[in-house]
């Protein structure tokens, strides 16, 4: 508990989290307000509709994760925190857990915050949670955002480098991801494979499928799974490294 207590502080000594995770929530709920509030009957007022923004969050969660990780070896804190806790492993999963967890939360907050002004907005619109798949969407952030945020977390303890860290997992989920698509005749089918569409899938928020007419190849939890596997390898991957090399 100690070990988790101090990973707290750590996240919040600096006020970059406190921005991103401010950003996490607020970014989805307004454009998810200017969406519905904007948007005539030419556009279907659905619950998976008010999850469109989620993506969003999941990216600027994305970036608190990694920064959560890259800090310590910024500021040298990350060699205080191995002599007080001689074991790695430990420490490592204590910081994972945190970002998990806070991660989880921004999460059900842009999901549930969303659906909530969508139906503030529009309440002519049958927006009740009438299914398993309506409960899915909109408390499945809490799940994808979580997992993003383990992700994070081992991006940033493999590559160390904040900045290096930062550019890559931006210029993958606002670039890379979509460009595949632009790949003649196998674009498409790799781009149901990449982690993020993987997460949309599970927990909405994504144009492409609709667009392009395309048939995933898996259903909701399949996708789901497969994501949390993405995710789970990297941080995984992370604490070996982080545990092998100097600190």
């Amino acid at each position: 508990m100690n070990v988790l207590r101090a990973e707290r502080i750590k996240l919040f000594s600096t006020r970059a989290p406190w921005w991103c995770s401010l950003l996490a929530v607020a970014a989805p709920l307004g454009f998810t307000l200017l969406f519905f509030l904007l948007t005539g009957a030419e556009i279907s007022a659905n619950v998976g509709n008010t999850q469109l923004a989620t993506g969003v969050g999941r990216t600027v969660a994305l970036v608190l994760a990694v920064l959560a990780a890259t800090s310590d070896a910024s500021w040298g804190t990350l060699r205080l925190t191995f002599q007080a806790v001689p074991k790695r492993v430990p420490a490592l999963l204590a910081k994972g857990t945190v970002v998990f967890l806070l991660c989880a939360l921004l999460g059900l907050l842009a999901g549930v915050g969303s659906w909530g002004l969508a139906s503030l907005a529009r309440p002519d619109a049958n927006l009740g949670l009438h299914s398993a798949e309506d409960w899915r969407l909109v408390l499945g952030q809490t799940v994808t955002f979580a997992l993003t945020g383990l992700l994070g977390v081992g991006v940033g303890l493999l590559l160390r480098s904040t900045a290096l860290a930062l550019t890559l997992v931006l210029v993958w989920t606002q670039l890379v991801e979509g460009l595949v698509l632009l790949i003649p005749k196998v674009g498409d089918d790799i781009y149901q494979w990449l982690p993020f569409y993987a997460a949309s899938q599970f927990a909405g928020g994504d144009f492409t499928r609709s667009a392009l007419n395309l048939s995933p190849p898996l259903g909701p939890w399949g996708y789901l799974a497969y994501f949390a596997a993405i995710c789970v390898v990297f941080f995984a991957a992370g604490v070996i490294t982080t545990d092998r090399r100097d600190a």
